[in-house]
């Protein structure tokens, strides 16, 4: 992988990520659509990097909401009412909202991973999952503010995450989706979304750590993959600040167009590429 490579993937991670589009289907469509092959050690150790430097910069964008939602539970644990406030509920139900994705994840790890490989199956996913954003803004009556939310309203999102272990359905188009479903406010569907997936990303990111220390000659291709952390992370920054400002004032379905668009050029490459 050349510095070049590095970049480009590390804007598309960054940019997929947050945004509604899928960054996994993105990040294999691209390097299919261009005839990128990396082999599958690199790629994979790649991926985490680049992975985890958007969970890195997610951490940094909320780090004020995540710090007084981790203080008010342990508060509140002491005070021997750990739903006494309004942050401390919420922590825990981040936390339930978490479970689902887990424990999914664990029971059917090998079916998702050889989805992974298909990249027409993925690209077909990446057109039908766009479903999900335009019926959850019909639905939706857009009233709801975060501090409404409810154990409810954590299990469908929750459920809406586990829905994302697919590659090309999106976590972030998947768990808002199921928030503005449930009637929240674009922008507190998509912080309520930011903040669930903390939990998530952050215990992916570790196994994926371990994962990526045993990756042979891993010193040799470290240049590649601190330059695709550091990119992932900064347009990942960017990213989740221009969405909230966005679905302030805008719905989803813009996105939802845009998956229909995506899928169908990547089909179309796909096929022309033999």
């Amino acid at each position: 992988m050349t510095i070049i490579q590095a970049i480009v993937l590390g804007i598309v991670q960054g940019l997929t990520e947050f945004i509604p589009v899928s960054s996994t289907a993105h990040l294999i469509l691209v390097e299919k659509a261009l005839g990128w092959n990396f082999g599958k050690d690199f790629d994979f150790a790649f991926n985490i990097l680049i992975q985890v430097g958007t969970t890195a910069a997610l951490i940094i964008y909320f780090w004020r909401d995540l710090w007084q939602i981790v203080r008010a539970v342990f508060i509140a644990l002491l005070h021997r009412a750990p739903l006494e406030t309004e942050e401390a509920r919420l922590g825990w139900l981040i936390v339930v909202a978490t479970i689902p994705a887990v424990v999914i994840g664990l029971l059917f790890k090998t079916f998702v991973e050889a989805l992974h490989e298909q990249p027409f199956v993925v690209a077909s996913v990446l057109i039908v999952a766009s479903s999900l954003l335009f019926f959850s803004e019909r639905i939706g009556k857009h009233v709801r503010a975060l501090g409404t939310a409810t154990w409810l309203d954590a299990i469908v999102v929750g459920f809406a995450q586990a829905l994302a272990l697919v590659p090309g359905v999106s976590r972030s188009g998947a768990t808002i989706s199921g928030a503005l479903a449930r009637d929240f406010e674009r922008s507190a569907a998509a912080r309520f979304s930011f903040l669930m997936s903390v939990p998530a990303l952050i215990g992916a990111s570790v196994l994926a750590a371990r994962d990526l220390s045993k990756t042979p000659n891993l010193s040799a291709i470290l240049p590649p993959l601190a330059v695709g952390f550091v990119v992932a992370g900064i347009v990942g920054f960017i990213s989740i600040h221009w969405l909230l400002r966005y679905l302030s004032r805008h719905p989803l379905n813009v996105f939802g167009w845009y998956r229909v668009l995506a899928g169908i050029v990547f089909i179309a490459v796909l096929l022309l590429r033999g």
